[in-house]
């Protein structure tokens, strides 16, 4: 039997992806299906940090147009991580797997505060931990908050989640032309001004040496085969 190609990793998750088809709120289908391919990657011994995104109901970069500060808007995105934490939290545990959560702006009453060697100890006792409320400090995305959080337990790889199936040119929704690419250096995809994590995020993760690997979690399944060695999506790193 082949064993996982990795032990410890941070799992990125998109706010998006809660929502389903619906494209705002959460979808008990969606969510359902996501915690099922994390225990199915559970199962096979691997420690598993996950950092989610809020998109699903807020994202600070709509500010302009609400005409909100920048910073409020911001914090108002880590509180809706908080609400895809919990959700998360409850449906993974439903299915048997022992979870906690913790944030970066502290909350007591719902959630344990972020205290990096707690949450390492949690993942070398077989729970699963979900990081949320980002970085706990404004201006900064969901992404970099995964690759601090990455760096901090010492994970060996970062999965991202996304709509599409790795790293294009261009937005291939907009422009079926586009082309993907099967691996990336880091210090390419910042010269090429890709979009798909922020230039901060990929800046961390080459000084911390840690790669990232960006895949979509639609088809059911992609999760495990990913730690099991095969070739999925876009690597960026050395």
């Amino acid at each position: 039997m082949s064993l996982p190609r990795f032990k410890r990793i941070l799992l990125k998750i998109s706010g998006e992806i809660f929502s389903g088809s619906q494209g705002f709120g959460l979808d008990p289908n969606s969510i359902y299906q996501i915690a099922q391919d994390i225990k199915e990657v559970h199962d096979l011994g691997v420690e598993i940090g996950i950092v989610v995104g809020g998109g699903n109901f807020f994202r600070g970069r709509e500010s302009k147009s609400l005409n909100i500060d920048r910073a409020t808007a911001d914090y108002m995105g880590m509180l809706a991580t908080v609400i895809n934490a919990l959700a998360l939290q409850d449906t993974l545990e439903r299915l048997g797997v022992n979870t906690r959560v913790q944030t970066a702006i502290e909350m007591r009453q719902i959630a344990e505060p972020f205290i990096r060697r707690r949450a390492i100890r949690h993942l070398e006792k077989g729970r699963i931990v979900i990081f949320a409320a980002g970085t706990g400090n404004p201006f900064f995305t969901t992404d970099t908050a995964a690759v601090l959080r990455a760096s901090e337990i010492k994970a060996e790889v970062i999965l991202k989640e996304t709509k599409v199936d790795g790293v294009y040119t261009e937005d291939p929704f907009l422009n079926p032309n586009a082309k993907k690419f099967d691996t990336i250096n880091a210090l390419d995809f910042l010269k090429l001004r890709l979009n798909a994590l922020d230039a901060t995020a990929v800046s961390l993760s080459m000084e911390n040496k840690i790669p990232i690997i960006v895949f979509s979690m639609s088809e059911k399944g992609n999760l495990k085969r990913i730690i099991m060695g095969e070739k999925i999506g876009t690597y960026i790193g050395p």
